[in-house]
């Protein structure tokens, strides 16, 4: 098994030709996805290959995710595309109260195999409708697992996992990294939901994150080094399972712990890691345990005004400085 050198959207795109190769009943449904090959282009070629299992819908996210799980309780494996996270939100009645309860409500009888894609982030000058990260919303929803890889590695791997998954899982993935680069290896390749990944180890400070800010937490680690600082990188992949266990063997051997997130600060999904972390690991920690995260206000359009609200290096730079000296 050779790795190549493919873009977070190329990867998405050779594991769904696979998976669909493997399994008749997955298939994909979303707005404008037959005839441009997706919004980001991640869907290269399926139409052409599969044309009877790649369906453009009407422009309802409450219409596209019921559709999928109407077909998911009759045993197909919809990997349904939001074409961006945000519109999760006009379709959460379908999402919090029925995919996520049913196979509680149903004493197991019934499984939801069932993948909600979601691209999120912000950066792209997109404003507050296209640049929101809303990953803690769906953490919080039991029944759900909540997936958002850096890498483009981590990608093949873990959308084949999804698709194979019983149950639903929401996978975002950022739009800033769908150019993102890297070895991706041929074939069979799977990575279990809740592992997460050390992406640099370090013996100073470890700092937790996922998504895009797992790509700016390597660069500030870059310039600390030379200033005699040694950062850990753990990029979690899977928000829910929590890979939790790495946490603690890396906090046991560093003994300091920065949280980076680009979603909102309140009620982001850092805090619960904190959380654990203290309940967990105080008596690890040489010091309080810190997050950074974007500030609690709707993604502005201005460029200089986003770079403002979104962590930026310098600010994990800043932040891992702080942590360290307590």
């Amino acid at each position: 098994m050779g790795d190549r050198i493919l873009t977070c959207s190329e990867a998405l795109s050779e594991a769904l030709h696979e998976e669909m190769e493997r399994d008749e009943t997955i298939f994909i449904i979303g707005e404008d996805i037959t005839a441009h090959d997706g919004i980001f282009g991640q869907f290269k070629g399926l139409y052409k290959r599969f044309p009877e299992r790649v369906i453009d819908t009407p422009i309802s996210e409450t219409c596209i995710i019921g559709a999928g799980l109407g077909a998911a309780l009759t045993g197909m494996r919809p990997l349904v595309d939001m074409h961006f996270a945000d519109f999760v939100t006009t379709a959460m009645d379908e999402i919090a109260n029925q995919t996520a309860k049913i196979r509680y409500m149903s004493g197991g009888q019934v499984s939801i195999p069932m993948v909600i894609w979601a691209p999120d982030g912000g950066g792209l000058r997109a404003a507050a409708h296209h640049s929101q990260c809303l990953e803690s919303w769906f953490v919080h929803l039991p029944g759900i697992k909540v997936v958002i890889p850096s890498a483009p590695s981590d990608v093949k791997g873990l959308i084949k996992s999804a698709l194979r998954d019983d149950d639903p899982v929401i996978f975002f993935q950022h739009k800033r990294l769908f150019s993102e680069r890297g070895p991706v290896p041929e074939g069979e390749y799977l990575i279990p939901l809740g592992k997460a990944d050390i992406k640099r180890k370090g013996s100073d400070i470890t700092i937790i994150t996922y998504s895009r800010m797992t790509y700016l937490c390597l660069e500030a680690a870059k310039t600390l080094k030379d200033e005699g600082i040694d950062v850990e990188i753990i990029d979690l992949r899977t928000l829910k399972p929590l890979d939790f266990e790495l946490i603690s063997e890396s906090i046991s051997h560093t003994y300091h712990a920065l949280i980076v997130h680009e979603a909102c600060l309140t009620g982001g999904f850092g805090a619960e890691i904190a959380a654990l972390i203290g309940e967990k690991l105080f008596d690890y920690l040489d010091a309080p345990v810190r997050r950074l995260a974007s500030k609690d206000v709707p993604i502005p359009f201005s460029p200089v005004m986003e770079d403002y609200v979104i962590p930026q290096v310098k600010d994990i730079i800043d932040a891992v400085k702080e942590t360290l000296r307590g």
